[in-house]
């Protein structure tokens, strides 16, 4: 089974809305311009740097921005270009941006998926995200179940489910908050939650919990899996205060590997204990204490939202985000792990601030997704990196973005447009037909 990382390439209307109270980055740079041009061409520059490592490395288009549809439901009327007007002067803009974030571009919340090694089915397992707890992201669910589906159309190796009921009780952020560790003794899932749907543990009293328990077993069940193959713990309350808004900015799992702060889950010891006895001795932990790494400093230089990758020899490396390489504390921890003699031999760096400005590290902008040979054989074919396709996606962005955006922007009707042409052009540089509503409606 080889692992391929899906990147979510970044949208048009990448800006700083500044929308997602309890991520700290997101409000902290609410408002400052932003540059879809440059983020683009920065997380293109991740995935080849990925691909050239020899892992398997794949793309998932943008959703189209502004969401007219979302517009239109909330009683904005007219031809796109009055809608769009009529967003813009109703207060202050704030509809139109939330319509407009480009936040799909964090694949690490489009779906969790469970291999067909895992599931009774032996089919490989896609659950949408509702991402039910923040609105801009409540309306991504449609899109990102088509554009799955288009990938992966083959129902005799994959299953993609339609996204769990809304309402908030199964309010699910899909594999930011899931991890699967394997050992030649067995495989786990860890389904991690923030809170029950209809209370009964202690919560965080600064910022939302957004998964609830509940989702969290929904997806294990949808996934063709057994309760004996899970564990569900519970982000830790003081971690989701302090800026941890999903499990994947303090915690990281790759095979035999886990890493963690002692401030990402509740019972933490209990948990590492369990998975030690379930998964042998090969489990390699290592965790971050408070005084090692204050959690201010993990929620700032986001060194848990790494990318833990298996190259071909069996090793593992680290694709930390730059800003863990200039703080001392998160380099130090960092530069432990590769030294500890476990799995991790290497560590590298790589530049994604247009991301991190709004609380997006290089795991948060890709979507795992294990494939046996077969299977991989059976995904839509013109996703998968290349230096081809890096180098028509590179003319693609520069032809198709701007350079700089602020809020007051997303009013411009051009915007829309142009949007709608790059997408366009995008579905058939990659051989997805149409997914979008504009292109089917």
């Amino acid at each position: 089974m080889r692992e391929a990382q899906f990147d979510g390439l970044v949208g048009p209307t990448h800006n700083y809305g500044g929308l997602s109270p309890g991520n700290v980055a997101s409000t902290s740079h609410g408002g400052q311009p932003s540059n879809p041009r440059g983020a683009a061409l920065e997380g293109l520059a991740k995935m080849r740097f990925v691909h050239d490592l020899g892992v398997l490395q794949a793309v998932l288009p943008p959703h189209d921005r502004p969401s007219l549809s979302t517009l239109r439901r909330l009683g904005f009327v007219g031809t796109d270009e009055e809608t769009i007007a009529a967003a813009a002067s109703h207060e202050g803009g704030f509809l139109l941006r939330l319509a407009s974030s480009a936040s799909a571009m964090w694949t690490a919340n489009a779906a969790t998926v469970v291999p067909s090694c895992d599931a009774r089915d032996r089919k490989v397992h896609f659950t949408p995200a509702n991402l039910q707890q923040m609105f801009h992201r409540s309306i991504e669910p449609p899109t990102t179940a088509a554009i799955l589906r288009a990938i992966f159309a083959d129902e005799q190796a994959f299953v993609v489910h339609d996204p769990l009921p809304g309402g908030g009780q199964f309010a699910d952020e899909g594999a930011a908050n899931h991890t699967r560790l394997e050992t030649q003794k067995a495989a786990i899932h860890l389904f991690a939650w923030g809170r029950l749907a209809w209370g009964g543990v202690v919560s965080p009293r600064r910022y939302p919990a957004r998964q609830t328990r509940e989702a969290s077993e929904a997806v294990a069940r949808l996934s063709a899996l057994t309760m004996a193959q899970c564990r569900f713990p519970q982000q830790h309350p003081d971690g989701i205060d302090a800026g941890a808004f999903h499990t994947d900015v303090l915690a990281v799992g790759n095979r035999s590997f886990f890493m963690l702060h002692e401030l990402a889950f509740v019972g933490r010891g209990a948990l590492v204990d369990d998975l030690r006895a379930e998964l042998g001795d090969e489990l390699s932990v290592l965790v971050a204490s408070e005084r090692e790494l204050p959690i201010e400093v993990a929620v700032q230089a986001y060194p848990f939202n790494s990318q833990v990758l298996t190259l071909a020899d069996g090793s593992m490396v680290i694709v930390a985000p730059e800003d863990s390489r200039e703080d001392a504390q998160a380099r130090a921890f960092l530069e432990r792990v590769a030294s500890s003699g476990g799995p991790v031999k290497a560590l590298h760096f790589r530049d994604v601030r247009q991301s991190m400005n709004n609380g997006g590290g290089p795991a948060c902008l890709r979507l795992r997704v294990p494939l046996q040979d077969e299977e991989r054989a059976r995904v839509k074919p013109g996703v998968f990196f290349s230096e081809r396709l890096e180098s028509e996606l590179a003319a693609w962005i520069r032809k198709h973005y701007r350079d700089r955006l602020v809020a007051a922007d997303l009013g411009d009707p051009l915007l829309a447009r142009e949007t709608m042409a790059a997408l366009d052009a995008l579905t058939g540089l990659l051989g997805l037909g149409s997914v979008y509503d504009f292109q089917r409606g």
